[in-house]
């Protein structure tokens, strides 16, 4: 039997103000989740405007087809946001996209099923694919890789100061027997974290850069940045969600970048405001969870959005 598992959609109105600007628009939902972000999305456009949604996830793709399947302004994709381009081109549409939201990290279902394999709270197969028909698994990865790749994972997507103890840990652990469940991982990652910090499981950061590394989110996202500014029309918005430090920090470089524009023009050569190549304007400060919402959805605490515009 089918279980349901809620999902409270981050920041929902916040973004979707944000993104809409044009009812009978071309808007893409990049992370489709469970939806919530589309919903509201539909319910402000016209008949003419149309949403393509993206999703790794097939349970995320069927919830789609089921609750908007017979809606004509809907499309749902099946693979991952970095695809974009290629899903827009097949449509005719490159550079007529009004806006594109993307929602990053892993929806609420997929961390509370355990039978996918995200969290440590409840035992289950070690997986965290969020895509779960293709690709290595997170217990094929980690019984065959070396040592230092695991530690250089855990260091640099978990941000795990203790990453070679774990390391060195998981290896001898798997020597004995493969590493299949997330309660055996985490009870080794756990005894090899030799400082618990209050309120915070000693798995977690672990648990997260191995994650981001089996699914390879931070390459989808720079990936999945560059064409959004190809695909997007002049004035289209792009409106980025983050809850991890280190996608927020792709996504604010990304932002300054080609809102700065050309930084290597030759010095003492006189040149245009044109000339600078100037791609993206902000709109307005990044935005955090309001403490209402934090309250009533404690995963929201982390998440930062930024909103740019396509200038050029």
């Amino acid at each position: 039997m089918s279980q349901e598992f809620s999902h409270i959609t981050v920041m929902l109105q916040e973004a979707v103000a944000a993104l809409v600007t044009d009812p009978h628009g071309f808007y893409i939902d990049g992370t489709f989740g469970r939806g919530g972000h589309s919903a509201l999305i539909l319910s402000q456009l016209s008949e003419q405007g149309r949403l393509l949604a993206i999703d790794k996830d097939p349970v995320a793709v069927a919830e789609a087809q089921r609750r908007f399947g017979n809606d004509p302004r809907f499309m749902i994709e099946h693979g991952a946001f970095s695809e974009m381009q290629s899903f827009v081109e097949k449509r005719g549409i490159a550079g007529q996209v009004t806006g594109i939201l993307l929602d990053l990290g892993v929806s609420s279902p997929q961390l509370d099923d355990p039978s996918r394999g995200f969290s440590f709270q409840q035992d289950g197969p070690l997986d965290m694919r969020m895509n779960t028909t293709v690709g290595e698994s997170a217990a094929d990865w980690i019984n065959r890789a070396a040592e230092t790749e695991i530690a250089d994972v855990l260091f640099h997507y978990g941000e795990e100061r203790f990453s070679r103890r774990m390391a060195k840990a998981i290896v001898e652990a798997r020597a004995q027997a493969p590493i299949t469940t997330t309660a055996r991982l985490a009870s080794i990652i756990s005894a090899a974290n030799p400082r618990w910090e209050k309120g915070k499981n000693p798995a977690t950061r672990a648990f997260q850069g191995i994650r981001i590394h089996i699914n390879r989110e931070l390459e989808e996202i720079e990936s999945c940045l560059d064409q959004a500014l190809e695909i997007l029309a002049l004035s289209g918005r792009l409106v980025v969600i983050s809850f991890h430090s280190l996608e927020d920090r792709i996504v604010k470089r990304f932002i300054r970048r080609h809102v700065k524009g050309d930084e290597h023009l030759p010095s003492g050569v006189p040149f245009t405001q044109a000339m600078l190549n100037q791609r993206l304007k902000n709109i307005g400060k990044a935005v955090k969870a309001s403490a209402a919402e934090v309250d009533v959805n404690p995963r929201s605490r982390s998440a930062v959005m930024r909103v740019a515009e396509k200038s050029a």
